[in-house]
């Protein structure tokens, strides 16, 4: 314990001192070393970073901590991270919006007119993608599909097999290969889930893990293949990826959870979430790894409206519409697909308050599960980025949130740059 302490003094002042080179100045540099460094030490995480642009420009870019509670790998600026949640508005979002800018996707007509299961069930056959995407149509938030797959944590046979064949194709993690047809199964269970008669504001993930067969049907395009020509190409993402365990991978890929359930081993470059594991690692609900430098490209896209570099990839209309609150009559705060401050979060104090209360009414983003949160303000021209493995060594470390230091941190770079 000694020893640990005393790294963390000497940390302090190392940090203390580069903070002098930033150009936000010392004390607000001070002020984030100190959180983290505190964050750090209550195994919130065992290490993160932080990206900051305001009005185009990267301000503050800094790593904390190691990979993990070893300490032996330092977090390096160009480490890629498992994005969890923050996969849905960098991967399917950035395609729907493209799709409704050409006409082959309506907002407001039965989603069951493009997802044609969903004709013949009842329930579902008049849902439209405003009311999914904006979490209002009643969906069932989430189904384990690992209780389909294995029993007691044990791979049942017929669906998860220890050698690749034509078959068993879908690699979900090192000698584990989901049979094909799994993906039919878990598109057959959500066709047939229940949907609450109650349309009020309830978060569900369900659609994201059809949506990429979807974006495939109507493009012709394999869903990797399309958000790689019309986004990430364009805008010099090279990070952006799904399953970097199984590429030429070049960037250092900070590992998730020890799994002691159903992998039996540390999760590093393959999907922590076991729902987009079992579809292979390629899903729009998670699967998505990338870097800082590459997601400041895609939210400063966002923030611009879809347009950056002088490239528009995005109508204005869409993604303004797609980034404001949809049903605040509902009390329901979200956007389509994206996520909004608390309503009335401006006049809520920080220990209430989601994200920063300083935030506008305008601004929106998305956090993931593993210790992920992004979030873009157009009109103070902020983008907050904010990477850390906070279910290492496994998901029960909830001092991340507990402390609220994502909006302590968001909030100390509003008040400095406003």
């Amino acid at each position: 314990m000694k020893i640990k302490a005393l790294y963390f003094i000497l940390f302090g002042f190392l940090l203390a001192a580069k903070a002098q080179e930033n150009p936000l100045g010392a004390l607000v540099a001070t002020k984030v070393d100190s959180l983290m460094t505190y964050a750090v030490q209550q195994q919130a995480f065992p290490g993160g970073q932080i990206l900051v642009a305001h009005k185009n420009e990267v301000v503050f870019h800094k790593t904390y901590g190691f990979h993990t509670y070893d300490s032996i790998q330092a977090v390096g600026l160009t480490d890629s991270y498992d994005l969890a949640s923050v996969t849905k508005i960098l991967g399917p979002l950035p395609a729907l919006m493209k799709l409704v800018d050409e006409g082959k996707l309506n907002l407001d007509v039965p989603f069951s007119r493009y997802w044609k299961p969903w004709k013949r069930r009842k329930d579902k056959k008049n849902l439209t993608l405003r009311e999914i995407l904006a979490h209002q149509a009643g969906l069932v938030p989430y189904i384990v599909f690992l209780n389909k797959a294995t029993k007691k944590g044990v791979p049942k046979n017929r669906f998860i097999q220890s050698e690749k064949t034509t078959t068993f194709s879908k690699q979900a993690f090192n000698g584990q290969y989901v049979n094909a047809r799994f993906e039919r199964k878990m598109y057959r269970i959500i066709n047939r889930s229940n949907v609450s008669q109650d349309k009020v504001y309830n978060y569900s993930g369900l659609t994201f893990l059809i949506f990429p067969k979807l974006i495939e049907q109507l493009t012709g395009q394999p869903y990797e293949q399309y958000l790689e020509t019309n986004f990430y190409k364009p805008l010099g993402c090279t990070t952006l990826k799904f399953n970097p365990a199984k590429k030429n991978y070049p960037n250092s890929i900070v590992p998730t959870e020890k799994d002691t359930f159903w992998r039996k081993a540390l999760v590093k470059g393959f999907v922590h979430d076991e729902n987009a594991a079992l579809l292979g690692g390629v899903s729009g609900n998670a699967g998505l790894f990338g870097n800082a430098d590459d997601l400041v490209k895609m939210l400063l896209l966002y923030q611009n409206f879809g347009v950056l570099d002088g490239k528009r990839l995005l109508s204005e209309a869409t993604v303004r519409e797609f980034t404001k609150i949809q049903y605040p009559e509902n009390d329901n705060r979200r956007g389509l697909g994206f996520d909004k401050p608390l309503l009335g979060n401006d006049t809520l104090t920080m220990p209430k308050a989601y994200p920063s209360p300083k935030a506008s009414a305008k601004s929106f983003g998305h956090a993931g599960f593993t210790g992920t949160f992004v979030w873009v303000d157009p009109e103070n021209q902020l983008v907050f980025i904010f990477l850390s493995n906070r279910v290492y060594p496994d998901r029960s470390h909830r001092n991340l949130y507990d402390l609220r230091i994502r909006q302590e941190l968001q909030d100390i770079f509003y008040t400095a740059l406003k």
